[in-house]
């Protein structure tokens, strides 16, 4: 057994690193003693120190969180909040159905995701939201729930236009990746399923052509998210699909009460991710076997591709449920290396594997470099792998105080954006359980999914990668308990900063408009590469202002179920003038572009400089 004095002395230390107060670190030296005398006391227990230690550091740790980062309890405010609901305003009538009758499918439990996306390229972003119709065997469509798409007039308004775009479709839906797959300046879909997997292709006019079969995209198992990247930098986005487990319906679960409920992840094993890659004349070629993709049959559920390793390839991040995560370092001759475990990654600080959900990366704190935010399960922690060396990542969760607000709840969509224009990013998180819990909606008579409903988080980031949090004044966004799923991310009015669209399970998908008061300087990027037509994916962009830089990636797949704003928002704090901005291509070519002022929406095309535009 260690030294009780050179124990207490390092753990109080280590927690004024992380702005512990002094009675907490009091009360946590005092609990720390009377354990230690018990445990000498009474050595019958055999209950190891450290065990007992690790307790007492998650619950001081715990409680160190909450007094740093506000209450639980989100609903009261005392100022106007930041996120304004406006899908009434909007008309955006949209409701997820997964037509449950009590037998607890665990697909029902996954869905659902939506995008932001500008398919008819008038400027605006216009919504795609995922449904479910399937009820029995993968593939026999019993009911007429359809995926839906919403183009956006004048005035913040959408009209739904599923029907005549052809864009419908009625699969058991989860998620979607928006993205120009053929280069012709038109945005097309994936869509994930429960079963087969769909690809449509803008026909530029308005209308969908659902081309799966003819583009030889093959996907029958149950796809979770996807993501669209240029692995082999040819010119043409490929697909990359995170797929989930191999389900049994005849496996049953309960829960604690001994209730019926939905399974979790472990009776089932992992299927294979797919990798298909884009030939350039409207076909895929599925290249999971030979990219070396098809070797880790994870449990995916979250999947983003940026370079990590700055060889300027894209790689390839997949969150997996109840197993380690996997880092894809693309080897740059069409084949893959998992990473994850060697780039630290792969587990938690523990070493311990989590229920890995959705997945947001940014540079959380101005050195140029990726980190990221993975959210779990209720009763573990989400995760914050910060960047600390070109070997990889670190877990540096408690530190940024990231570990008190996420232990009740189980996190699904998030992403870091820049709220108030601070030039530090942010991050959002939904939530909603897998299995049922204590009942957290009291206004109103509870429904199915009430006992999966909890409410959703917003953190500032106060500088250097610390966060503290600002749920109290997230409006609905957070107060409205409901069973959150999907999450995307967009400048929807196009008055410069981040709007969200929150899609929940078994109810209404929301909006919120950022109404934040106070707000910095900003810039809106779109990265343009005119021989191809398209948003540069995978593009690197860093603006200069006031001898800081804000580096951000040409991402649009990232969270859970989602596809978001192709454009890059910049918040600029008070910076009014911007010294340059420069892009790191895909492939690895730099540009610099000149900027006059701040607060505009910039084209930046390779080659041909910029083009302004109002929107």
């Amino acid at each position: 057994m260690s030294d009780p004095p050179s124990i207490l002395t390092a753990f109080i230390a280590e927690q004024r690193l992380h702005r512990m107060s002094r009675v907490a670190a009091l009360n946590a030296g005092i609990a720390f003693l009377i354990i230690w005398i018990i445990n000498s006391a009474l050595d019958y227990l055999r209950v190891p120190m450290w065990v007992v230690a690790t307790i007492i550091l998650l619950l001081i740790g715990f409680g160190c969180d909450q007094s740093r980062t506000g209450d639980i309890q989100t609903n009261a405010t005392t100022s106007e909040p930041f996120f304004t609901e406006i899908t009434d305003q909007s008309q955006l009538h949209f409701v997820h159905n997964p037509v449950v009758d009590s037998s607890h499918y665990m697909p029902e439990s996954i869905g659902s995701g939506g995008a932001f996306l500008d398919y008819d390229n008038d400027g605006d972003l216009d919504i795609y939201l995922i449904n479910t119709a399937w009820r029995g065997e993968p593939g026999v469509i019993d009911q007429p729930w359809t995926n839906h798409l919403f183009r956006q007039d004048s005035g913040i308004t959408f009209v739904d236009v599923t029907e005549p775009s052809g864009l419908g479709d009625a699969g058991y839906g989860m998620g979607v990746a928006a993205g120009d797959i053929d280069n012709d300046g038109h945005v097309d879909v994936y869509v994930t399923n429960y079963g087969p997997d769909a690809l449509y292709r803008n026909n530029g006019d308005g209308t969908f052509a659902n081309i799966t079969e003819s583009a030889g995209i093959d996907n029958p198992a149950w796809g979770c998210s996807a993501a669209m990247l240029d692995y082999n930098l040819d010119g043409f986005l490929d697909i990359y699909v995170a797929n989930y487990v191999l389900y049994d319906t005849a496996v049953t679960c309960a829960y604690q009460d001994g209730l019926p409920d939905y399974c979790g992840p472990n009776p089932f094993p992992g299927i294979p991710d797919k990798l298909f890659r884009n030939e350039g004349d409207g076909t895929f070629t599925d290249v999971s076997q030979s990219s070396g993709i098809a070797k880790g049959a994870g449990k995916g559920l979250g999947v983003i591709s940026v370079d990590f390793n700055g060889d300027h390839y894209p790689d390839i991040y997949v969150t997996n449920d109840m197993e380690a995560n996997e880092l894809w370092i693309n080897q740059r001759d069409g084949s893959f290396l998992d990473e994850a475990l060697k780039r630290g990654v792969a587990l938690d600080k523990m070493g311990q594997v989590q229920a890995s959900m959705g997945v947001a990366m940014g540079d959380i704190d101005g050195d140029d470099n990726i980190d990221l935010f993975i959210t779990h399960l209720r009763n573990e922690s989400n995760t914050l792998y910060r960047y600390v060396e070109a070997a990889g990542f670190q877990d540096e969760t408690s530190s940024a105080g990231l570990v008190g607000m996420s232990m009740p709840y189980t996190g699904f969509g998030t992403g870091f954006f820049d709220y108030d224009h601070d030039g530090d990013l942010d991050l959002a998180l939904v939530n909603g359980r897998v299995t049922r819990g204590d009942l957290l909606v009291k206004e109103k008579a509870p429904n199915y999914w009430d006992d999966y409903s909890e409410p959703n988080l917003l953190f500032e980031n106060v500088g250097s990668g610390r966060f503290r949090n600002a749920s109290g004044r997230a409006g609905l966004f957070s107060s409205r308990i409901e069973t959150s799923r999907g999450l995307a991310f967009g400048d929807v009015d196009n008055d410069g900063d981040i709007d969200l669209l929150v899609i929940n399970e078994g109810g209404r998908a929301r909006l919120y408009r950022n109404e934040v008061p106070g707000k910095g300087h900003w810039l809106m990027l779109r990265a343009m590469d005119p021989a191809l037509q398209r948003d540069a994916i995978g593009a690197i962009i860093t603006v200069i202002a006031d001898s800081r830089r804000f580096s951000r990636q040409v991402a649009p797949g990232y969270g859970f179920l989602a596809s978001h704003d192709p454009r890059v928002h910049f918040g600029l704090d008070s910076a009014v003038v911007v010294d340059k901005i420069e892009v790191l291509w895909p492939g690895g070519m730099r540009e610099f572009f000149p900027v006059d002022s701040v607060d505009q929406f910039i084209t930046l095309e390779k080659g041909q400089g910029i083009r302004k535009s109002e929107s």
